[in-house]
């Protein structure tokens, strides 16, 4: 499985009409959506299409046709993000109306390769299940953990208490091992609040 992370675009014209597909990272879907229709307020149709992995490591996928006959164009756009094999990602196809209809057949092969360009033009990243980690640390060894933390290019958020601070981020299951080789020589007061389960 794969992820995307910034927004890649492609046109595609067929007999005249006008398909521009905008790749995201599904936590920018509805921010584009909203900037698309104030970008397109001519276009006849913003059509669009998501897949995304939920808490249970299940696909979730959703799509519209926005006007369009149905099973035409939500479908085409969501069946090329499965063949790229595409999670956590949308996809948002602008069309512009030619004036020359395209047909079921010609609205499926429109759609779909449009949304093929800006999947051929992004550049994937190989997706890693991460789960949430949480601990303590004081004072005394922040200095120590967020150079481990930068080191090992992990992300992580900073919240300061009175005697320290927590650090939040998110591990794969290999970082997850480097992170416990890191910390087996710790004792208290460093603390682990929540640990990430493979």
């Amino acid at each position: 499985m794969y992820i995307i992370q910034r927004e890649f675009s492609a046109n595609l014209e067929v007999k005249k009409s006008n398909f521009i597909a905008h790749l995201v990272p599904l936590a920018e879907f509805e921010r584009v959506r909203e900037r698309l229709k104030d970008e397109h307020p001519k276009a006849r149709h913003i059509v669009w299409a998501y897949r995304a992995l939920n808490e249970y490591s299940q696909i979730v996928e959703n799509q519209s046709d926005d006007g369009e006959p149905k099973s035409t164009s939500g479908p085409s756009c969501l069946n090329a993000l499965r063949g790229a094999g595409l999670i956590d990602t949308a996809v948002l196809v602008v069309r512009y109306f030619g004036g020359i209809k395209l047909g079921t057949g010609g609205l499926v092969r429109a759609y779909g390769g449009a949304v093929n360009l800006a999947i051929n033009a992004s550049e994937l990243v190989l997706y890693e299940l991460k789960k949430p980690c949480e601990f303590f640390v004081p004072f005394a060894q922040i200095a120590k953990f967020e150079h481990f933390m930068k080191k090992q290019n992990f992300a992580y958020t900073l919240n300061f208490t009175d005697t320290g601070a927590v650090f939040s981020c998110a591990l794969s299951q290999a970082q997850t091992a480097i992170f416990a080789d890191f910390t087996q020589g710790f004792i208290a007061p460093f603390e682990i609040l929540k640990l990430p389960e493979f």
